[in-house]
């Protein structure tokens, strides 16, 4: 019995430590640089002169993805200026999803006139850093006299299969707190999306 009760509370301990990898709002973000569709390197460094970055982990393939595309510019066009540009990041194997290639990207770029960064997490330790799961995982980056706090982890709406019926905008809401310094009434939602497709 005793033995049974040890090996419980070791179980629920390495599920409790499983469910807390990756970041948690107010985690601090570590910096990165990976490569853009343009062949430059993106730094969050790059963005020390911003109220704070919109990170979106993507991909090209995942039919979540492409119906979040548009919203995505959208959401680019509507922030960038005010101080909030989106870093689409794809961590997905181009092995297991040949479409997910760092050619495909810049295809893809190229087809839907991306105006913001889409760089390749070719390591996939940005994501597993981050604890990404989904394509697309939102983490909405607050920078803080040059250090970058997460504020909003999660879904970009509530409605991925029609954006005319969307009627909880998390993102677009998270990041006009940020911009009013406050907290977001909603700072974290669940991801809908793929699942990110991981090195074997």
């Amino acid at each position: 019995m005793k033995t049974l009760m040890i090996l419980t509370f070791a179980l629920l301990f390495a599920a409790n430590i499983y469910a807390q990898t990756g970041y948690k709002v107010g985690d601090k973000a570590a910096g990165f640089s990976l490569k853009n569709v343009d062949g430059s390197m993106v730094s969050l460094a790059d963005f020390k002169s911003s109220k704070g970055v919109i990170v979106i982990f993507t991909c090209n393939h995942c039919p979540f993805a492409k119906a979040y595309e548009n919203r995505i510019i959208e959401l680019h066009k509507a922030f960038a200026g005010k101080g909030v540009p989106i870093i689409a990041i794809n961590p997905n194997d181009p092995v297991e999803v040949p479409e997910d290639s760092f050619d495909e990207m810049k295809k893809r770029a190229k087809e839907k006139s991306f105006p913001f960064k889409y760089v390749f997490d070719e390591t996939q330790a940005i994501a597993k850093t981050y604890g990404a799961t989904r394509t697309p995982h939102v983490y909405l980056l607050k920078n803080d006299g040059g250090v970058f706090h997460v504020t909003y982890i999660g879904a970009i709406d509530d409605n991925h299969s029609d954006a005319n019926n969307v009627k909880e905008k998390y993102l677009e809401e998270a990041v006009n707190a940020l911009l009013k310094n406050a907290k977001p009434a909603t700072e974290m939602t669940k991801a809908i999306g793929c699942s990110i497709k991981w090195k074997k």
